[in-house]
């Protein structure tokens, strides 16, 4: 029997009485089943109150009806009222032999779809008990059935729990306005015919069942009114956990609980900012280390711990639709990006690894490395000091960098750059198909995301004291006028200037420190015969440079820290009127600190250090007092390469003890007594209320930390092509241990759908674009390999070895004044050399550029230009020719709809005949006719 008729629902008060064993549990829910005889106690109707808007007291003896409704209103009273006779129970439980381990209410038949927490709190008490009052009683005009465990009961003894059910008709009810899609007809469509190679990839697959937890089916939008044309077996499980959480929360986000100064106050989100409640969630289905006593619960939780988020199964496929299910479409949607990004860093990582090899075999073979080691040669050549203490150097010190710099300059560089500008492409193409391919398969293809994109964030209506009408709906509605809405986005583009340049200022600290220290090394040289190492393997260049990107890499982690809450700030700062607003609006601003934040250095040490130096006798200074940075004698590329590697590396070990290690250390802290607890006192209510909430920038921070690994895989990958091959070992890591978080170590999170991965493809889009210009960059100038290639096929006289007298060649020669302190020291010396292409002392143009100089940068923009526009001809042509949605897919979509519209029209048809043998009308005849055409229509079609 259903008795949800009408707005007011009935409510039902069922308590245990002093001589109970089940203690003090008060028991608050709307009527969702069958009404027995006299033992379901009496019944309340909230509009039936003795004045209106107000409650009456309980102050009168518990068996009328007013007392009742006090108790509803008035959750703490009745946890105070300990020895009191209650109204007598439907259900007796018995406490010690009822789990507490389990996700339904004591009757052990209605799921708990909610959990709401609150403790006593004595600043605002009466305030925030008036607005649960409000909002438990609101809910239960909608039709949620509640009940409330005593915090005599719980762990900590001070924490009350409000268990929410939603029952069929809620359910229905909600998934209609929610346009939610359920099964109608399981899917016919034969599946693609099996890849004759799929026995290779058999160790890697899971078992089917995981894969594919629930059959496949034709869906369309549940309609109330059509309960029959859907596959109902069972509507207790029709809707999945996940559904229901996400229509509970729905209801929470929108239900009134107070009107204060004439604005009506309303949402789950607001209560828990204010403090009335402490914690919202739906709760997980069992422990995940191992399975629920209780038969009907679906153990997922288990399922997912045991084949996806250990680390031993990084073998093996993700359980996607598992993942889905359990869930929601948006948290799986970023593992779905996640693993297809790890699965083409793959085929990335096997291409830089095959030329860092090549690297590696050629590092002695290469005729001018052999020159700077030859004693000789490399040996003969004295080469000017590199800071204003240092002293005179000669070639052949730079021996093992040289070759260590070859490592990442050489032919296969080239290469690589090409492929990356391609491979990028081909990630974003096929991202497009993988996920129109999920689109169809979680029913996403008609996902009205922009209904749920232009819901108005509670924020903005509690800030916007103005109100007009819409034109289109004609309702009032807040807005912010224009001026306010100016001075804000001001004052936020200002903030984030002033952070940007605060980098920036911490950009030129880190370079004054390379300065400083690269003397101070320089300094513990007592003569140019001392070999400059310290320790084994590290010149006083190297030492500086690996200091220097340790320090920058601090200084990163800490501005990242206060401009994390500083974003968020200014975001709310300027009010965006809708979610999806306000997550594109920070989006933007975190990501592009984080883009300069993270990239600055690296952009400095590829594209500046080195290149304004001036030349000896007319250095150019940085503030007039420290001469600008030289690069390493083998190169700027080596020092980038690492600055690269400490700063991808430690930001890659800092996230992962970030996002595991202090989670469970947390969760570990507050669990430590109730952790030992036997499951039939350690509810699972308060197990997952001990557990880390997740919050709503969750996702957020996943993304934007593989973005900007992105970005380092991309940007700079000309220098490093190792970089994809330590972000493929990352995310092998990454996957598990997110998986491993999100299962054990933080609250199930509100089920939500997501069609795509938003705004991020746009910025990775973004990314990928900018990424051939800096290669093209890096190559052309930060490497050798130009100069290399002009001095080979225009300046060499050697056909056998056209190499030979490369490092002659690319070295100018400087007097040294008699009036340096060099001079003093090394009165025989009388010149010496630096890298640069300039007329010698004593020639006519002296000291000014010469002709191959001009030559090499005219071959540096040719290549640039030239490279650029080749990659970016092939980037559009592979982006034209790869449609993002698969032809398999369009058919499947085409099938659907056209079977969803066949089997609608048919159902409508046979109610329409129905009609007809009930009445005989000519209009009901009439409608028949008009509907039999239309499945004929769609039966052509076909």
């Amino acid at each position: 029997m259903n008795l949800y008729n009408g707005k007011n629902q009935e409510t039902l008060i069922e308590m245990s009485s002093a001589g109970d064993e089940t203690g003090d549990l008060a028991v608050i829910s709307g009527i969702g089943g069958e009404v027995a005889g006299e033992d379901n106690g009496p019944y309340y109707d909230p509009s039936n109150s003795s004045r209106e808007g107000e409650i009456p007291g309980n102050s009168e003896v518990l068996s009328t009806t007013t007392e009742t409704a006090s108790l509803i209103h008035d959750p703490t009273k009745v946890m105070q009222r300990k020895h009191v006779l209650f109204v007598k129970r439907r259900f007796r439980i018995d406490k010690q032999v009822h789990s507490k381990d389990s996700v339904f209410f004591c009757d052990g038949v209605r799921r708990i779809d909610f959990i709401l927490s609150y403790v006593d709190d004595p600043k605002d008490a009466e305030k925030k008990m008036e607005r649960r009052k409000e909002f438990e009683t609101n809910l239960l005009k909608t039709g949620l059935e509640l009940e409330t465990e005593n915090k005599d009961d719980s762990e900590d003894g001070k924490t009350y729990f409000t268990k929410i059910h939603a029952p069929w008709d809620v359910l229905a009810t909600y998934a209609e306005v929610m346009h939610i899609k359920v099964p109608i007809k399981e899917n016919d469509i034969p599946q693609a015919r099996e890849n004759p190679f799929d026995w290779m990839l058999k160790p890697f697959r899971l078992n089917p069942t995981i894969i594919n937890p629930e059959p496949d089916y034709f869906t369309a939008p549940f309609s109330k009114q059509r309960q029959e044309l859907f596959l109902i077996n069972n509507p207790e499980t029709f809707f999945s956990p996940s559904t229901r959480n996400r229509i509970v929360y729905y209801i929470l986000s929108r239900c009134k609980y107070a009107t204060e100064e004439g604005k009506r106050k309303f949402g789950i989100k607001r209560l828990l900012n204010n403090g009335t409640y402490t914690a919202a969630f739906p709760l997980h289905d069992c422990r995940y280390w191992k399975k629920s006593h209780d038969p009907k619960s679906e153990n997922e939780r288990y399922t997912l711990y045991k084949k996806w988020a250990r680390f031993g199964q990084f073998y093996k496929e993700q359980p996607l639709n598992l993942i889905r299910k359990y869930y929601g479409e948006k948290i799986g949607i970023y593992f779905a990006w996640l693993g297809f990004y790890t699965e083409m860093l793959g085929i990335a990582g096997a291409v830089g690894f095959i030329c860092f090899l090549y690297g590696c075999i050629t590092k002695d073979g290469n005729i001018w490395s052999e020159e700077i080691c030859d004693a000789e040669l490399g040996g003969k050549i004295i080469m000017c000091p590199l800071c204003d203490d240092c002293d005179f150097w000669r070639l052949n010190t730079t021996c093992e960098s040289t070759k260590n710099s070859h490592l990442f300059d050489n032919a296969a560089t080239l290469f690589f750059a090409v492929f990356m500008g391609i491979w990028v492409t081909l990630f974003l193409e096929l991202w497009k198909r993988r996920q129109a391919k999920l689109e169809y398969e979680w029913d996403l293809v008609d996902f009205e995301e922009e209904q749920q994109q232009l819901q108005i964030r509670p924020e903005y209506e509690a800030k916007c004291t103005h109100h007009k009408k819409n034109p289109v709906t004609q309702e009032t509605e807040p807005y912010i006028p224009i001026s306010n809405q100016a001075l804000r986005s001001c004052l936020s583009g200002a903030t984030v200037l002033f952070w940007i340049s605060l980098i920036l200022i911490c950009i030129i600290a880190v370079i004054v420190y390379r300065l400083s220290m690269y003397a101070s090394f320089a300094k513990i040289t007592v003569n140019m015969k001392k070999v400059r190492y310290i320790g084994t393997f590290f010149t006083p260049q190297m030492a500086t440079s690996v200091t220097a990107s340790v320090l920058n890499f601090i200084i990163i982690m800490i501005l990242n820290y206060f401009y994390e809450r500083v974003a968020i700030w200014i975001t709310d700062l300027e009010i965006p009127k809708t979610h999806f607003e306000y997550e594109n609006r920070l989006t933007m601003k975190m990501f592009l600190f984080q883009f300069v934040n993270y990239y600055s250095s690296c952009f400095y040490v590829a594209f500046f250090k080195g290149k304004f130096i001036g030349r000896p006798g007319e250095y150019n200074r940085l503030f007039g007092t420290w001469r600008n940075e030289e690069c390493d004698p083998g190169g700027c590329l080596i020092e980038l390469t690492t600055q690269l590697t400490i700063i991808m590396a430690g930001k890659q070990i800092w996230g992962n003890i970030q996002e595991s290690f202090l989670p469970w250390v947390k969760n570990w802290w507050v669990s430590r007594n109730a952790r030992h607890h036997p499951e039939k006192l350690y509810s699972r209510w308060e197990q997952d209320h001990d557990l880390q909430d997740m919050g709503q920038l969750g996702l957020f921070y996943e993304y934007l930390e593989m973005v900007i690994q992105f970005g380092f895989v991309t940007l700079f990958v000309a220098s490093f092509p190792l970089a994809p091959v330590l972000a493929l070992l990352n995310n092998i890591i990454e996957i598990r241990v997110d998986a491993w978080k999100f299962i054990t170590q933080f609250k199930r999170p509100v089920a939500a759908k997501a069609h795509s991965i938003g705004i991020w493809h746009q910025i990775l889009n973004g990314v990928a674009i900018f990424s051939v210009v800096t290669n093209a960059f890096i190559v052309a100038f930060t490497s050798d390999m130009i100069p290399r290639l002009v001095y080979k096929y225009a300046y060499s006289t050697n056909d056998h070895l056209p190499m030979k007298g490369y490092i002659n060649n690319s070295l100018s020669i400087a007097s040294v004044s008699v009036k340096s302190s060099n001079f003093e020291r090394h009165p025989e010396i009388t010149s010496c050399r630096y890298k640069d292409y300039r007329y010698p002392s004593g020639h006519s143009l002296e000291y000014q550029h010469n002709m191959q100089f001009w030559h090499i940068l005219a071959a540096k923009m040719a290549f640039i230009i030239i490279l650029e526009h080749v990659v970016f001809l092939v980037k559009f042509a592979i982006a034209a020719l790869i449609p993002d949605v698969p032809s398999e897919v369009k058919a499947r979509i085409k099938r659907e709809k056209y079977l969803t519209q066949k089997i609608l029209h048919e159902y409508e048809l046979n109610k329409l005949r129905e009609m007809l043998a009930g009445t005989g009308s000519c209009a009901v005849n009439k409608e028949v006719s008009v509907q039999a055409e239309k499945v004929e229509l769609l039966s052509e079609q076909l």
